[in-house]
């Protein structure tokens, strides 16, 4: 992975020259909780000035070439995030920036910053490249931690009553835990951590679900392709549900 990453800057700096600012990486990757098959490199990159038309085509489907140049290496199709101007970056306000996520690419002028990355970025970021200044950063203040996962509980309302054999499905009862643990610490860890820590706390009202979703976590190209384990994964909706109860009983009331 390392040997990756270093490729993907060098990949940068050739594109982006004198214009590229500092390369932060962030999430399980810092966490100490990347696990091939399930997490992702997330990765910013900030610049002086937005990215020309030309390096923003360049950049857009830089990934894909990487994995063509090296079709056995698993880690260039895990880099996720955003290449823009510093300045626009602090701003929230943009012209122009690269998006690398999950479902795709492209350039766009729109972003809206993820309050657990931008604590992660404040906190424990990693500058890789350029010079590396925290305060770029500005720490999310516990009222936005708190709407932040106001707004997360409403999408597993909406988005996970039921559940499909994914194996990010089980994916939910982590993202409760980390929720729960950032309510009450007002820190944010690794998702595993925070599962463990649930289990310990005995938060998660169906604690074998959890066991196994952190098993599955931890080993996923070892879960991949089990039958019993796609069809579990089918059924987890009421599960996490009943996680999310637990979690909208922690929020403290909207005033």
């Amino acid at each position: 992975m390392d040997q990756s990453i270093q490729k993907m800057i060098s990949a940068l700096v050739s594109i982006l020259g004198e214009n590229l600012h500092s390369i932060w990486l962030y999430g399980s990757v810092v966490l100490g909780d990347f696990c091939l098959g399930w997490s992702d490199i997330d990765m910013l990159a900030l610049t002086r000035g937005a990215p020309s038309e030309d390096q923003a085509r360049a950049l857009l489907m830089l990934r894909q070439e990487l994995r063509e140049q090296e079709p056995d290496n698993p880690y260039y199709r895990s880099f996720e995030g955003i290449i823009a101007d510093v300045t626009e970056y602090q701003k929230g306000c943009f012209s122009r920036l690269v998006y690398w996520g999950t479902s795709g690419q492209r350039i766009t002028d729109r972003y809206e910053k993820d309050v657990f990355g931008e604590w992660e970025l404040a906190r424990r970021g990693q500058c890789v490249y350029g010079e590396a200044d925290r305060s770029l950063f500005q720490e999310p203040s516990r009222e936005d931690l708190i709407r932040a996962i106001r707004s997360h509980l409403e999408g597993i309302r909406r988005y996970a009553v039921t559940t499909d054999e994914s194996l990010y499905s089980c994916g939910w009862l982590l993202d409760i835990s980390r929720c729960l643990y950032t309510l009450h610490t007002g820190e944010v860890i690794a998702k595993t951590a925070a599962g463990r820590w649930a289990l310990e706390k005995r938060l998660c009202p169906d604690p074998e679900a959890l066991e196994t979703a952190l098993a599955i976590r931890l080993t996923p190209l070892a879960y991949k392709g089990d039958a019993a384990t796609r069809q579990w994964l089918a059924t987890l909706g009421p599960i996490v549900q009943r996680y999310a109860d637990v979690l909208e009983e922690a929020l403290p009331q909207e005033r």
